[in-house]
């Protein structure tokens, strides 16, 4: 169905500028918590799938507010066909963003005296291996502004645009009701003079009540061009602070990385305090580290997870299946799990296949927080042949309570002094808190060193016997 679209009843004032605790295996212990990209208020989630020249970006809306006040510019390297466009589902991104989420697990010490008797009857550890597992079109004239296309595509009424100058493209996108700040006028040039097309959406209302949807779903653009990138400079023209952006890649070969900033990896494998359990303690830590870590790394894209999407350890979420993988653009997921071909305009609908693992795609999650200062360029990427798994993993490690009475017993309560005192100490130093408060948190939760025992030492010798 094509449509004029109208002008806006009221000023537009959000522009969205993007393209821009259950039991588990032994060796995984308790899952306990994520940082999912919610923690990250109004964080803008992009979906990328790329194979050769052929990409797919899904973009989740995180507008809140009067749809009529909702607007979205998207610079795009070609002239988008209606078949290019579609409406996808936000649930299967928020399941890309719990099975990538930086995870929190716990972990129970073993009886120190039991483990020793253990080794002495047996002399042998066995070790256990991780299983793998329009009317508008004569003003626009005017301006040096083509339509190329018009498209209402769900709750979407959609626009194509292309422009030879930057105040002309600036007076029509004002004159429609989308109210481009005035700093992006060079912004827009630089775009134009790349020769980019300019993706231009509004909510139809009639639309969005006959389908009666709540909140606006992801759109979702397929299209080939060798730029691998993601336009983000429009997004900070009139951004009052730093912007979070989540990037989620889906590739065939492996590790996404940016060629334009350094890619820097959230520190992980950290042993944490148990007061830092519940979900709201948790999500303050990982903010505070990632704040740090952002500060330290400078421009830069943070790497919070990369890994084969067929298993993963620990589990924040279950891998995605190959409908869902397909879903957000993996078009070489075939019916039986092989390549699929097809022109660009051709492989965002996806054929669901049931049941089984999702194979042959990788996952990156990279973390952005920029402005205009700190990113004057666009974001570009490579795909690369690393297959390194990587994630941010927090582990919490509850002290054994019970009879201590061994010699083992004895050192391993001397070990946890030293434990504790590591824990509240790297904590300060990922977060910036002041470690005192952090002491005075652990022993409010209960979280302080035993008393060690008093046992008649073995004779070196018969230690060195194991008798």
């Amino acid at each position: 169905m094509r449509k004029v679209l109208k002008p806006l009843a009221a000023t537009a004032t959000a522009i969205a500028l993007m393209w821009a605790a259950p039991h588990a295996a032994a060796f995984c212990g308790f899952y306990v918590a994520k940082a999912n990209a919610d923690l990250f208020n109004e964080a803008s989630k992009v979906v990328m799938a790329r194979d050769g020249n052929r990409t797919v970006i899904t973009m989740v809306n995180d507008y809140q507010g009067d749809p009529t006040e909702f607007a979205m510019v998207i610079p795009t390297p070609v002239v988008l066909q209606e078949s290019q466009i579609n409406i996808g589902k936000k649930s299967t991104v928020d399941h890309l963003d719990a099975y990538t989420a930086p995870r929190l697990v716990e972990y129970h010490d073993p009886d120190p005296c039991r483990e020793v008797e253990f080794l002495k009857r047996s002399r042998v550890q066995t070790a256990m291996a991780p299983a793998a597992p329009m009317a508008m079109a004569d003003s626009a004239e005017g301006l040096g502004v083509t339509i190329e296309a018009e498209y209402t595509i769900g709750e979407y009424d959609i626009v194509i645009l292309s422009a030879t100058e930057s105040d002309g493209l600036q007076t029509w996108l004002d004159r429609e009701g989308y109210q481009v700040p005035p700093k992006a006028r060079s912004v827009l040039a630089s775009y134009i003079a790349q020769d980019m097309k300019f993706f231009v959406a509004k909510v139809n209302l009639e639309q969005q009540a006959r389908l009666g949807g709540e909140f606006l779903r992801p759109i979702q653009l397929a299209f080939e061009h060798d730029r691998f990138m993601l336009p983000i400079r429009l997004g900070t023209v009139n951004a009052k602070d730093k912007q979070d952006l989540i990037l989620y890649t889906l590739t065939r070969k492996g590790r996404v990385e940016s060629t334009n900033y350094r890619t820097a990896k959230i520190p992980t494998d950290m042993d944490l305090p148990l007061f830092l359990k519940s979900d709201e303690e948790f999500g303050r830590f990982y903010k505070a580290m990632y704040a740090k870590t952002a500060e330290r790394e400078g421009p830069s894209t943070i790497l919070e997870y990369a890994w084969d999407m067929s298993w993963c350890d620990p589990c924040a979420a279950d891998p995605l299946s190959q409908a869902q993988l397909r879903e957000l653009g993996a078009f070489w997921i075939g019916r039986n799990g092989g390549a699929s071909t097809g022109s660009a305009s051709q492989i965002i609908a996806p054929q669901p296949r049931p049941g089984g693992q999702a194979r042959d795609a990788f996952v990156t999650r990279l973390h952005v927080r920029y402005d205009a200062a700190s990113f004057p360029e666009d974001l570009k990427f490579q795909e690369t042949g690393d297959r390194q798994n990587f994630q941010g993993r927090y582990v919490m490690r509850n002290p054994f309570k019970g009879d201590l009475n061994c010699p083992a017993g004895a050192d391993y309560a001397r070990d946890l002094q030293n434990r504790f005192e590591r824990e509240a100490t790297q904590l300060a130093s990922l977060t910036g808190w002041d470690v005192s408060e952090i002491r005075q948190k652990m022993r409010d939760a209960g979280q302080t060193p035993p008393t060690v025992p008093k046992i008649d030492k073995q004779p070196w010798w018969e230690e060195l016997w194991n008798k």
